[in-house]
């Protein structure tokens, strides 16, 4: 029996997925548990398995296209089965095609209305004849900068010569090798040479060429910018910044980490911001704008910078974790973040974030709120600095924390108060004490 295998759901929010690599191609076998492909989500890229062993009769979905989840992607059955004629899936961007009529059909104007603007004309097709784009080919020109003087602006071969020699190309001075990578590349030659000041193109400028092409985003990329460039745009953001003494909390941390255990300032801000969310449940809510949503738990993202991109772990409950868990709850994160190993549920429905960039060498910076979260905690480096205590000038170790906030929900006073707690909860040598014994 022909079974047909679905691209998952793989959490609340996503709609619609892409696959980075099939692990099997058609004809291969395939048994119960197997990894069949790998789809990239916003977080991570996650392993599809099969439910059920068999060959892989077909495969409906390449590498690189995204469609919505529940889409069939693939046919998994015994040798010689027949195959379901399904049509095959639609992009993820197209339009369902199960949209009602009526939001597909264009309303009937309304009497004394303005008639409708006509839709934009689509761009026009780039013709070219076959001597024409043969000469730019041996050129190692893009053509698609030529103005046709041919039939509906056709490009012809007289085109490209007038082309050539108004930019005086019988003057430039490539090497062989650079002309053979630049034409592989897909590069143009005259551009190449205005890059190197009319010297001779060598490899080394083809190259640089190359390395300076635009290359696509990864889906995960788009993802993270598509939300980060609504957050901004949805909630208006306002700072908030304090400067912290870390000298208790660092005392506290050297004596755990002396005795065996692995501690990290993260974790101290963590808890410090945990602590202070339960006593400003506004800050640990979300708005859309109209109505509010209170949240009872507090679920911590951590933003963790990958090389694909940012990911935020979420630890869950993390208002009922003692210091100790909520650490090694972190570090487990992390560790499987870096993996790539992130399940749906461990990336998402945070309800406050915290961003560190401590490890970096910074002095302030601000962070931009997630999408359904109301504020975001900005962790700088701890520098060591002249500060007044009293009448003396004495040296500590200071961090400035930065709270963005969506002004929609917070006010400016709530804010400030808010970061103030944590500030207060990181300096209080008494707390630690009882956190840490």
């Amino acid at each position: 029996m022909v079974t047909p295998i679905v691209m998952p759901k793989f959490g609340q929010m996503t709609e619609d997925s892409a696959i980075v690599e099939w692990l099997k191609k058609e004809g291969d076998p395939v048994a119960k548990g197997e990894t069949l492909f790998l789809v990239e989500t916003d977080k991570s890229v996650m392993e599809v398995e099969s439910f059920s062993a068999g060959t892989l009769l077909k495969i409906a979905v390449g590498v690189g296209v995204s469609v919505p989840v529940q889409s069939v992607v693939a046919y998994l059955g015994q040798p010689g089965e027949a195959i379901p004629e399904t049509p095959a899936p639609a992009p993820a961007s197209a339009a369902p095609a199960s949209a009602p009529l009526a939001a597909r059909t264009a309303a009937p104007p309304r009497p004394g209305a303005a008639p409708p603007a006509p839709p934009p004309a689509a761009p026009a097709r780039f013709r070219i004849s076959p001597r024409a784009a043969a000469l730019a080919r041996e050129c190692v020109i893009d053509p698609h900068a030529i103005v046709g003087g041919g039939p509906g602006g056709r490009v012809v071969e007289k085109d490209v010569r007038a082309y050539l020699e108004a930019r005086d190309y019988a003057s430039l001075r490539v090497s062989p090798a650079a002309k053979a990578l630049a034409a592989k590349e897909g590069l143009d030659l005259i551009a190449i040479r205005g890059e190197v000041g009319g010297k001779r193109v060598e490899v080394a400028d083809v190259e640089r060429a190359i390395a300076e092409k635009p290359k696509p985003l990864s889906r995960r990329r788009r993802i993270i910018a598509e939300r980060l460039a609504r957050s901004v745009v949805t909630a208006p953001h306002f700072y908030v910044t304090v400067e912290v003494d870390m000298t208790e909390a660092l005392a506290h941390r050297a004596r755990l980490n002396g005795a065996g255990a692995h501690y990290s300032v993260t974790d101290f801000i963590a808890e410090a911001a945990t602590l202070a969310l339960k006593e400003f449940p506004v800050v640990n809510s979300s708005t859309d704008g109209e109505t509010v949503r209170w949240h009872s738990r507090v679920h911590l993202g951590i933003a963790v910078n990958l090389d694909q991109g940012l990911v935020v772990p979420v630890i869950r409950d993390a208002d009922e974790l003692t210091l100790a868990e909520l650490s090694a709850r972190l570090r487990e994160l992390i560790d499987k973040a870096r993996a790539g190993g992130l399940a749906p549920d461990e990336t998402s429905g945070s309800t406050f974030t915290l961003s560190n960039m401590g490890m970096l060498e910074v002095e302030n910076f601000t962070a931009i709120i997630n999408p359904g979260e109301s504020a975001i905690l900005a962790a700088s480096s701890t520098i060591r600095k002249p500060v007044a205590r009293g009448d003396e000038i004495v040296v500590r170790p200071m961090l400035k924390l930065t709270l963005s906030s969506d002004h929609r929900l917070i006010d400016g006073a709530t804010a400030a108060r808010f970061v103030n707690r944590i500030k207060a909860k990181l300096e209080d040598d008494g707390l630690w004490s009882v956190l840490t014994s």
